[in-house]
């Protein structure tokens, strides 16, 4: 079995141990309940990518390792929602185990071929679904998203920063005016914005672009570049 420092799996955890009741992202994967999305049901979150590399690394038959291990090994793949996660549930993982000497052996199993020989018991991560939990967790995302919405919607009417009109100039040195007069034309599509006239400089142009539409500029030169 892995050591501790590679237990990772993107979920939502808070930082000490009982319910969440909104957090922070952090990387860890683990058990968990969470009446949402899985019933009553204990279910094993296991990171994707994660879990991918342990059977490379260790089988390495080249195939998938739930299809080819884990499913027919007995483990079945709960979704979290439209959230593309998911969770698994089966024997030796979640069911006929002690919640309280919780191991994820009976998947490294599987999916590795070698026995497990995890040396921790894991906790089980728990959600609330109460009404003051769910308005707990709305009001937290509320405060982490709404400024970023708000950002991207300035962006989309405040002009290009000193450092991106710099930058975009930089990168039409680079791929020519030619490639940077036709992207530059894309990225104005649709809005009021006046194309590059004729032997007008690129950094002239550059100016009157929005921090938004300069910023896929450069992200669409940097990948001509």
């Amino acid at each position: 079995m892995p050591p501790a420092t590679a237990r990772i799996s993107f979920e939502w955890r808070r930082a000490g141990p009982g319910p969440w009741f909104g957090g922070r992202l952090r990387a860890v994967s683990g058990f968990a309940r969470d009446p949402k999305h899985y019933g009553d049901r204990l279910v094993y979150e296991p990171l994707e990518r994660k879990w991918a590399g342990y059977h490379a690394q260790h089988c390495g038959c080249g195939r998938d390792w739930l299809e080819a291990h884990a499913i027919p090994a007995g483990f079945t793949v709960i979704p979290r929602g439209q959230t593309g996660y998911y969770g698994l549930v089966g024997p030796g993982l979640t069911e006929g185990v002690d919640e309280k000497k919780l191991t994820a052996d009976a998947l490294w199993e599987a999916v590795t071929g070698k026995p497990g020989a995890q040396t921790w018991y894991e906790s089980v991560r728990i959600t609330c679904r109460s009404p003051e939990a769910e308005a707990a967790r709305k009001a937290e995302n509320e405060r982490i998203y709404a400024p970023r919405r708000e950002r991207a919607e300035k962006a989309k009417t405040e002009l290009a920063t000193e450092a991106q009109v710099k930058y975009l100039t930089t990168l039409a040195e680079k791929v020519g005016k030619e490639r940077f007069e036709a992207e530059f034309a894309k990225v104005i599509k649709g809005s009021d914005i006046a194309p590059r006239a004729s032997r007008q400089r690129c950094a002239t142009a550059a100016k009157r672009l929005t921090k938004a539409r300069a910023r896929k500029l450069i992200t669409t030169l940097v990948g001509n570049d």
